[in-house]
């Protein structure tokens, strides 16, 4: 062994003995946080002295989808699927409006817990002729009222220019069935 190779050795053992002691301290140290957190969760209260501020919801748009029937796809491990083609509709809200393109579809999922799990992926083309890719991602679940809960997150890509503001938020929904007709009504808010 020539000196570079104990010089090296002793410093590899250096840093081994204080990597060791860094991470037994932060192992003492997320030991503290989880048990003040669980102190804290236990106790109903929230883990930190920062003020809660709820989010606030802005009303972006309103999509009126156009639908075929049901193409059932038989069942999974996971519960009974299904597609739903969409034909078209339109949309409309305060900085934007146009039409639903045919050609998207509503992929969905009958748990056997009976929530459905909704995936729907299509395109929405503003009057200007700009076209938006929305992936509309809802949760369908019967309350034990009776009422339903059905809310979505969506993520919606928009090309450069005038809507690009799409692109930097973050947006959740509401479904609602227009049955007897083939039709389903998607309320976008954005939080802000």
């Amino acid at each position: 062994m020539t000196f570079t190779d104990n010089a090296e050795t002793s410093a590899v053992s250096s840093r081994r003995t204080f990597l060791g002691a860094a991470t037994t301290a932060l192992a003492v140290s997320a030991a503290g946080v989880t048990a003040q957190a669980a102190d804290q969760v236990a106790s109903g209260g929230p883990l930190s002295d920062l003020p809660i501020t709820l989010p606030r919801t802005e009303f972006v748009y309103e999509a009126i989808f156009t639908l075929q029937d049901a193409l059932e796809m038989g069942h999974s491990p996971f519960g009974d699927r299904r597609i739903i083609n969409i034909t078209g509709g339109e949309f409309a809200g305060p900085r934007i409006k146009g039409k639903v393109l045919p050609g998207g579809a509503d992929r969905q999922l009958a748990r056997q817990d009976g929530v459905r799990q909704l995936n729907a992926l299509y395109e929405l083309q503003a009057d200007d002729g700009a076209v938006i890719t929305v992936n509309n991602r809802v949760l369908i679940d019967r309350q034990p009222d009776g009422t339903q809960y059905a809310f979505s997150h969506i993520e919606i890509t928009a090309p450069q220019g005038p809507h690009d503001w799409l692109n930097r938020r973050v947006f959740v929904g509401t479904l609602h069935s227009l049955k007897p007709k083939p039709m389903v009504l998607i309320r976008v808010f954005s939080l802000v």
